[in-house]
């Protein structure tokens, strides 16, 4: 007779998106057999996306990093650590020895100390963090910071909402969601732009589309037809990078015809009367403009309509990366928060901003001073490091010379990866910290395995702010990021300012270090209430809503900060009579998610339901070019050329425009990106890039 096996249902958090799900993993024999979302989740609503209920199978994967792994290359390289450790090491492949956890976080330190004594601590840098919980990110910029000494530590949030957080704490003095994701069920009308949400957010698009099917109080706009804005009363589609021109023109009509929230103006912000003569002298911002843009004529009507409704509910917008990955993105963001100042559409409920946030803990690692010019809680350093654009730079000037990556593929996910390539490999330490050989973790030197979120305790930081304690699912022998940097730090001599035990020990200091927003988030009182989740700033309570009583600014009153659309791109092409052409060149591309992967895929590929409803990035071309390119072509830019990728034709791309994934990595997608950026924050353009067509055969491809 077979000995019955344990099943336990254990209360967590999803690994994948910034929605932030509750989940429940089911569990037998240390094993993940199910995971679903209660009822009564107060983030899921008792429903996950296809990600959250099978993306699990990672966990076991075969190919899971067990023990860390060093270059025998770097070993090479490095004769009197091989000769000091080479006891310890074993033959792993043809690549790498392994070792055990000790000796690895040895020749970690031996060599970062080599490199700090002979380069000094700017040559190190640290690029990473909001993949893991809040306690690792705390203490990656501690480790860079204090026990590296070096000030040059960036997250992901460099490729997708560093515009969101400039944007709104130059406007706001805050760079985080106002309102809980339930607002969206008292809001009278909902604005989305730059978001495939119903893709990218799923669990806040349910809400969404609840509310749309109910009142018709949607709007949607994009530079294509997402799913979601098959559900729009406005249904927007825009011309590509005039994101700033359209929200321009709302203030403009708001302004215009007298639509703005007088006594909130008045008493709530400062410098509107400039901003209003800005406004109405600008010659871009008249949504008349659009008369003249061939192919969106419709917009000079559908822009004032969507301003009125707008301006005369109680509203909500949501965005994403299609404001974000511009290089006007931080001033999109700014005239996103002018509307709500204008309308008073901000600081009460059902009325508010939402960036809408894309990794699991992109938010907490901001909060945690995971960026070069911001401490925890958002102070300002003695010393501000660079941004990982300019970190690539560095290393390519051979001024950086190690990098310490934290769950972030560098050289698949951010822009000119033949730009990146170089640089890497001009490097001395690459060491990771990842799940699996990921490309980056592919080129490192030393690779650790660690544990995933589904192994470990942690507090994570959803884009609503909400705070969640998560709670292994199943055991693992593997260490925690946190402890890895931990061990490392002692063996630099670090070891009285790394004294962590346990993680609840790390966030104790973290807390301390942030505590204009998590002083009161002790863990017990995380986890009495962690079906509701406590919403930051959290001191004796916490805070639902933001800026009820006055803004996060000097004087506590909203700025205004007006600055005019910039002809370019799309929009100067068609002015000049030179887009609509039967030209294989000049289509202007953009790019984003599938709902089956997520960000490198590295997890989802891992589960066979969801890598086989998407096992390859496609590109989805306009209707009207149906048989003119064939079954499978590359893009070229000015930068770089993908793969050889599958096209299909879809009647949701307009004329001249492209769409395409970027989940797998052999497709180099970002190899198309060059270093275009926000002009103040530096992340890249993701969003626009004008590539050539190339028709190819199944059996040929590039780089």
């Amino acid at each position: 007779m077979s000995e019955a096996i344990d099943k336990n249902e254990i209360e967590s958090v999803c690994t994948y998106c910034g929605v932030g799900c509750d989940i429940t993993g089911v569990v037998e024999g240390n094993k993940i057999v199910k995971i679903y979302a209660q009822k009564d989740g107060v983030v899921s609503e008792g429903r996950l996306c296809i990600k959250g209920k099978y993306g699990y199978d990672f966990i076991q994967a075969h190919d899971r990093i067990r023990e860390p792994h060093i270059k025998k290359s770097f070993l090479r390289e490095n004769p009197e650590l091989l000769q000091e450790f080479d006891n310890n090491l074993i033959e792993f492949d043809d690549e790498y020895m392994s070792c055990d956890l000790n000796t690895a976080t040895s020749i970690a330190a031996k060599k970062l100390s080599q490199i700090k004594e002979k380069y000094g601590s700017d040559s190190f840098c640290a690029v990473g963090g909001a993949r893991t919980s809040c306690e690792s990110a705390y203490a990656f910029q501690k480790f860079t910071r204090e026990t590296m000494n070096s000030p040059h530590v960036d997250n992901c949030a460099r490729v997708c909402h560093s515009p969101s957080l400039s944007g709104m704490r130059a406007t706001i003095g805050e760079g985080a969601a106002t309102n809980p994701y339930n607002d969206i069920y008292e809001s009278e009308f909902i604005l989305v732009i730059g978001s495939n949400t119903m893709e990218a957010h799923p669990i806040i698009a349910n809400r969404i589309v609840s509310q749309a099917k109910k009142h018709n109080n949607l709007a949607v706009i994009d530079v294509r037809q997402t799913k979601l804005s098959r559900l729009a009363k406005h249904n927007c589609i825009i011309p590509f990078e005039s994101n700033l021109l359209i929200l321009n023109m709302m203030a403009y009509v708001i302004i215009d015809e007298e639509l703005y929230d007088e006594s909130f103006v008045a008493n709530r912000t400062s410098g509107f009367e400039e901003f209003k003569s800005k406004i109405l002298n600008d010659p871009y911002a008249n949504p008349a403009f659009f008369k003249d843009i061939e192919g969106y004529e419709y917009l000079s009507k559908m822009i004032p309509n969507i301003a009125r409704e707008y301006a005369l509910k109680r509203s909500m917008i949501f965005w994403g990366l299609g404001i974000t990955e511009h290089i006007d993105g931080s001033y999109a963001v700014m005239a996103i928060t002018h509307l709500a100042l204008m309308t008073g559409n901000i600081g009460k409920t059902g009325a508010g901003l939402m960036p809408l946030r894309g990794q699991n803990n992109v938010q907490g690692a901001c909060d945690m001073g995971c960026l070069p010019y911001y401490l925890p809680d958002y102070k300002t350093p003695a010393k501000i490091g660079m941004m990982t654009p300019q970190m690539i730079d560095a290393m390519i000037e051979g001024r950086i010379k190690a990098l310490l990556n934290m769950g972030e593929d560098i050289t698949h996910i951010h822009p000119n990866l033949n730009k990146i390539d170089k640089a890497i490999s001009n490097l001395e330490l690459i060491i990771t910290q990842e799940l699996f050989m990921t490309d980056i973790a592919s080129r490192a030197d030393i690779v650790f395995g660690v544990k995933s979120a589904y192994e470990k305790t942690g507090v994570y930081v959803n884009a609503m702010r909400r705070l969640h304690l998560s709670q292994p699912l199943v055991e693992s022998d593997l260490p925690d990021d946190w402890e890895v940097l931990t061990l490392i730090a002692q063996k630099l001599g670090d070891g009285e300012n790394f004294d962590f035990g346990t993680s609840e020990d790390v966030w104790n200091e973290a807390r301390s270090r942030a505590s204009k927003r998590f002083s009161g988030a002790e863990y017990y009182r995380l986890k009495r209430h962690n079906k509701r989740g406590m919403q930051w700033p959290i001191h004796d309570d916490d805070t639902p809503i933001l800026h009820l009583l006055d803004f996060r600014t000097s004087d506590g009153l909203g700025r205004y900060q007006y600055h005019r659309y910039q002809l370019r791109g799309m929009v100067q092409d068609i002015l000049q009579k030179r887009f609509y052409n039967d030209s294989s060149q000049g289509y202007y591309l953009t790019t984003g998610r599938t709902l089956a992967h997520y960000n490198n895929a590295a997890q989802t590929k891992r589960s066979s339901k969801l890598h086989t409803k998407y096992d390859e990035d496609i590109i989805l071309a306009p209707i009207e070019d149906d048989g003119k390119f064939g079954d499978k072509v590359i893009l070229r830019s000015e930068y770089g050329e993908s793969e050889a990728l599958s096209i299909r034709y879809s009647d949701k791309i307009r004329q001249k425009t492209l769409f395409c994934t970027f989940h797998h990595a052999k497709s180099r997608i970002n190899a198309l990106f060059g270093d275009e950026a926000d002009e103040l924050i530096m992340t890249a353009r993701f969003k626009s890039i004008k590539v050539e067509i190339i028709p190819v055969g199944d059996e040929i491809g590039c780089s």
